[in-house]
C-alpha cells in the first residue's frame, strides 16, 4: 500500500467537502488527519478500500461530531450540524452537487476579496496543497509564526464574515477570478518544479490543477484568460516525463528528449490557445497566462531545440513584462534574451534587478550562472551556481546546479 501517494491524492478533496460540511477549517484539518491515522492502521490490516476519499470523509465527519461533542458544543450545535451534514450513506458516496466540485468552492472561499491577497495564497496552498508553514512562510520570505498568525487571522475572518462557501454569480465573480487563477497555476507550479524536497515532480499537483482549470474553463468559457491558462498548463505539463532521466535527475529544455513529449496534450494544449486567440476578436484583453501560453507554444511547436523561435519568444516576453511586470518575468525575458541574441544582452537584462528580487530564490543565480558560462566567464558562473545551489531546497535542482558548476569549473582549468 503507497500510503503517502494516498495522502497525497485524496486529501485536497476530502478535506475540501470536510469544510463544506463543518464549515471549520481547522476542525475538518484536525477531523481528516485522525482518519489518515485510523486508515494507516485499518486499510494496512484490511486493504484499501475501493472509494478511499469517501471512506475518509466518512470517517472525519464521525471524528468532527465527536470533536464538538467532547467540547460540550455538541448540543448548541447538533441542529445545524444535523441539516448540514448528509447521512452516513450519503457521504461515503461522495457524489459532487451540480456545480460540481468543493475543491473549487474552497478556492473561491480562499480568494474572497474580504482577505488580503498573502492570505488568499497562503491558505490555499495550506488548505489545497498540504503545503507545511514553514514552506509557505519561506515563500513569503516572513518568519513562520508571522505566517501562521496570518493563517488563523485568515480563518477567522472567514468565519466571522461568514463568508459563502460557494463559487460566486456573475456579478462577484469579476473581482476573484484572479486570485482563482493565480492559485490556481500556483498549484501546478508547485507540481511541476517543486520548492522542496527529494521529488522534482509532484504530478498530482499537475494533474489536480489542470482539473481544476478545465473546471473554470467550463464555468467561464469566455474569459480569455481562463482559458489561457489552460493551455499554459497543458503545454507545460506535456514535456513532465522529459524534465527528469531515469536516474531521477533534472534535464533542462534543450536537453529533453522530445520524443517523449505529450502529443496529446500539445495538441489539446495549441487547441486551447486558439480559443484564446479567437477571444480576442470580442476585445477581452491580454493576459498574462494567455501571452505565457503563447511563449510555451513556441517550445511545443520545435522538433528540435535548434528550431526554437527565440526572437518571437523575447519579443513575448517583452509584451509580458509591460503586461504583468515583475522580477520573475524579468529573468525569464533575460533568457530570451540570451538566446534570441547573445548572453550579453540577457546579462544586461538581468543586472538591471536587483540581487534580492527574489529572496533567496535559487531562480536568479542559477540563470546569471547560464548566462555567464555563455559568455565564456567560467569562474563567475562557478560562484553564481555554487549560490544557486545552496539556495535551492530541491534535492534534484541541486544535483543539477551543482553539475553546472563542475563543468564551468572544469572549462576554466581547460582555458588556463
Amino acid at each position: 500500500m503507497d500510503f503517502e501517494r494516498l495522502y497525497r491524492e485524496e486529501r485536497p478533496r476530502a478535506l475540501a467537502t470536510l469544510i463544506r460540511l463543518v464549515r471549520d477549517f481547522d476542525l475538518a484539518e484536525d477531523a481528516l488527519q485522525e482518519a489518515f491515522a485510523a486508515a494507516w492502521q485499518q486499510w494496512a490490516r484490511d486493504g484499501v478500500p475501493a472509494n478511499p476519499r469517501a471512506w475518509l470523509v466518512t470517517a472525519a465527519r464521525r471524528k468532527a461530531i465527536d470533536r464538538i461533542r467532547r467540547k460540550k458544543r455538541f448540543s448548541e450545535r447538533q441542529a445545524e450540524i444535523a441539516s448540514a451534514l448528509p447521512p452516513a450513506d450519503a457521504a461515503a458516496d461522495a457524489s459532487l452537487d451540480p456545480l460540481g466540485d468543493d475543491l473549487m468552492r474552497l478556492i473561491f472561499t480562499c480568494c474572497h476579496p474580504a482577505l488580503a491577497v498573502e492570505a488568499q495564497v497562503a491558505l490555499t496552498l495550506k488548505t489545497l496543497c498540504g503545503l507545511p508553514v514553514e514552506e509557505i512562510a519561506r515563500a513569503f520570505l516572513v518568519a513562520p509564526a508571522t505566517m501562521a498568525q496570518r493563517l488563523v487571522r485568515a480563518k477567522n475572518k472567514i468565519r466571522a464574515a461568514a463568508i459563502p462557501y460557494e463559487v460566486p454569480g456573475p456579478t462577484e465573480v469579476g473581482e476573484r477570478l484572479d486570485g482563482v487563477l493565480r492559485v490556481v497555476y500556483l498549484v501546478f507550479n508547485e507540481g511541476y518544479a517543486a520548492t522542496a524536497g527529494e521529488a522534482l515532480v509532484r504530478r498530482e499537483l499537475c494533474a489536480e490543477a489542470i482539473r481544476l482549470g478545465r473546471l473554470l474553463h467550463g464555468l467561464f468559457p469566455g474569459e480569455r484568460e481562463v482559458t489561457g491558462l489552460l493551455a499554459l498548463m497543458l503545454l507545460q505539463d506535456s514535456r513532465r516525463t522529459a524534465r527528469v532521466d531515469a536516474e531521477g535527475d533534472l534535464v533542462v529544455l534543450e536537453d529533453q528528449d522530445r520524443s517523449r513529449w505529450d502529443q496529446l496534450l500539445i495538441k489539446r494544449g495549441l487547441g486551447a490557445l486558439q480559443q484564446a486567440e479567437l477571444l480576442a476578436a470580442r476585445g477581452k484583453p491580454v493576459g498574462r497566462y494567455f501571452l505565457q501560453a503563447a511563449i510555451a507554444s513556441q517550445h511545443a511547436r520545435a522538433t528540435r531545440p535548434e528550431d526554437t523561435d527565440w526572437r518571437q519568444i523575447a519579443i513575448l516576453y517583452d509584451v509580458l513584462a509591460e503586461a504583468a511586470p515583475g522580477p520573475v518575468v524579468e529573468v525569464n525575458r533575460a533568457v530570451a534574451h540570451g538566446r534570441a541574441f547573445d548572453a550579453g544582452a540577457g546579462l544586461a537584462v538581468l543586472e538591471a534587478l536587483a540581487p534580492d528580487a527574489l529572496g533567496d530564490s535559487p531562480l536568479i543565480p542559477s540563470v546569471h550562472g547560464d548566462l555567464l558560462a555563455r559568455a565564456g566567464l567560467h569562474r563567475d558562473a562557478v560562484e553564481a551556481f555554487t549560490e544557486a545551489a545552496r539556495r535551492t531546497r530541491n534535492e534534484g535542482e541541486r544535483t543539477l546546479l551543482e553539475r553546472r558548476a563542475d563543468e564551468s569549473r572544469a572549462l576554466l582549468c581547460e582555458s588556463r
